[in-house]
């Protein structure tokens, strides 16, 4: 529908002896001003010489000589302001689009059909409970996963644990000092308390050092010894605990990529493009950006002949794009590594090309807690586990009545909703008092929206009326029809820029659109016909949040 519009808004520059390399429409702030909206005039006006409201005046007069049925009829286009061009399309498109969005599928395209992207996300570090920083990037990951599944593309979803390291070298130091037995009922904060304390023995303790050092050495070469076997036991169970704790939040795995797995690689490829990619440099090997480059200068084999973290992101390429051969690798970061993959892609782009041209980097800020009780309790690093059972018990005390299924999709929805509607790389605040809220801007109040439709639904099937398979007018949902018809194109537009939010604040917008219908009167009563009528733009609204919340990784209870 949007492509028709374009195609007919070139047709009439053409005819005018005009041309533009792209076309832009959006929606109007104010729907009653039209159903898209483009600048175009204003974009062309001072190339041609012309006022921009006197170039939209002939645009508008050249569209009008061949109408297209997509456009309501007379006055369906108009200019407005200084030179906007506003369309109001024909109510047999809202007619359709009504129908669609009852369906299955609705909401998914083919704008990545045949194409496989690969999306890394939630990479944890062994001997580390999952925290909010693993939190925020298994969010935006995993609704980035569900995005390319809605595009048409197969989707392939990986992690990189960071195993293998000097840190993990101390955690093994202090477990066999302690003679601490770990086997599979080992608790995985046993694990991270000994990587507290084993970085704090290294740090005071000179003589610790050397034994530390060995340790690392022997994990890294493989050689057979205590330390590796226990390696091997804690390996194990920091994966079977990250697997549970992912799936709790809704996202599963395809295959996993190892630190010392990619280390490896890394070194070999950085030795082999060495001088022609990499420079070698007091005792080290770097990367050195082009001159006039803004990327800064990176180590990539340190003085001892070790990878560090961006020879290892070289070797990830590598493995990445050798054994997945995607068409789009995402990854998903913490906003402060924007620079050091910049340089990694790079240097990646010298070795091979499709490596920069295909990786698309996303990116996330940092989360913040509001509210004495929960920033007291959580404190320092908070833990995943202990965030959501924080949420569920603020959850259980504004709605005692609430089961523990439900207080968990409820808290999940709420902490999901919070990241996602930031911007790519903004900091958000937790605050539970408006998180938490069935009314407003909150996770919670389109999970309860979405359940309202569906509780009106079967209440209407119990009482024998079913929602009708056509659509008629129904009058005062004119804005909510308009409403429903945008899913689509908000879906193409999260996934243009791999960006959720813009389906977030459309969520928001679709359920206060439809709160607000609600409110207006009856929508079952006598009129049989008439309330069928109603309960398909019911049903359209349903599905529409349920739909969109699938795609933010967000669960929609039964009931509420």
């Amino acid at each position: 529908m949007e492509e028709t519009l374009k195609k007919l808004i070139q047709e009439a520059l053409g005819k005018l002896g005009l041309e533009a390399d792209t076309v832009t429409l959006e929606y109007p702030a104010d729907p009653q001003n039209g159903d898209f909206s483009t600048n175009i005039a204003m974009v062309l006006a001072k190339k041609v010489g012309k006022n921009p409201k006197e170039l939209a005046e002939e645009i508008v007069t050249q569209m009008n000589l061949t109408p297209d049925p997509l456009l309501e009829g007379e006055g369906a286009i108009q200019v407005a302001g200084p030179g906007f061009i506003n369309f109001f399309l024909a109510r047999d498109f809202f007619t359709e689009q009504l129908v669609s969005a009852t369906k299955e599928n609705w909401g998914a395209n083919t704008s990545f059909s045949g194409k496989k992207i690969l999306v890394e996300h939630s990479s944890p570090n062994l001997f580390k409970p999952f925290h909010i920083g693993h939190l925020m990037n298994n969010t935006v990951g995993e609704s980035i996963v569900r995005l390319a599944r809605a595009s048409g593309a197969t989707v392939a979803t990986m992690s990189f644990p960071s195993d293998i390291s000097l840190g993990v070298a101390k955690a093994i130091f202090i477990l066999l000092e302690n003679g601490t037995i770990v086997d599979e009922t080992t608790d995985v904060v046993v694990l991270g308390d000994a990587y507290v304390a084993g970085v704090k023995r290294y740090d005071e303790n000179e003589s610790v050092q050397a034994r530390v050092k060995e340790i690392a050495d022997n994990l890294y070469a493989g050689t057979p010894s205590p330390e590796l076997s226990l390696f091997d036991m804690c390996k194990k169970i920091n994966m079977q605990y990250f697997v549970s704790i992912t799936e709790s939040l809704g996202s599963t795995f395809d295959s996993f990529v190892y630190e010392s797995e990619a280390g490896v690689r890394g070194k070999e490829l950085v030795k082999e493009y060495t001088p022609k990619v990499f420079t070698e440099s007091e005792g080290a090997v770097v990367y050195i950006p082009e001159e006039g480059s803004k990327l800064h200068t990176a180590v990539f084999l340190n003085s001892q002949d070790n990878p560090t973290y961006e020879a290892k992101d070289i070797g990830l390429l590598d493995i990445k794009f050798a054994t997945q051969h995607p068409d789009l690798s995402i990854f998903v970061t913490d906003a402060q590594q924007v620079s050091h993959f910049a340089v990694v892609l790079d240097a990646g782009r010298h070795i091979h090309p499709e490596w920069a041209e295909k990786s698309l980097h996303r990116y996330h800020g940092r989360m913040s807690f509001k509210g004495q009780k929960m920033s007291s309790r959580l404190g320092g690093v908070p833990l995943v586990v202990d965030i959501v059972d924080t949420v569920v018990e603020e959850v259980k005390e504004k709605n005692p009545d609430i089961d523990a299924t439900t207080a968990s999709m409820v808290s999940l929805g709420a902490i999901k909703y919070a990241i996602l509607k930031s911007q790519a790389g903004k900091n958000i605040n937790f605050d539970p008092d408006t998180s938490l809220s069935f009314e407003g801007d909150s996770g919670p109040y389109l999970q309860y929206t979405a359940v309202r439709a569906g509780s009106l639904l079967k209440k209407a099937l119990d009482a024998g009326i079913s929602p009708a398979t056509t659509a008629g007018e129904v009058h005062g949902a004119e804005l909510l029809e308009k409403y429903i018809s945008r899913f689509p194109s908000v879906v193409e537009e999260s996934q243009g820029e791999w960006s959720p939010h813009y389906l977030v604040t459309y969520l928001t917008e679709l359920a206060q659109a439809f709160n607000s219908w609600y409110g207006q009167g009856k929508i079952i009563d006598e009129d049989t016909l008439l309330t069928s009528q109603r309960l398909l733009v019911v049903d359209a609204v349903r599905n529409t949040l349920t739909r969109g919340l699938w795609m933010l990784g967000i669960e929609v209870p039964e009931k509420m």
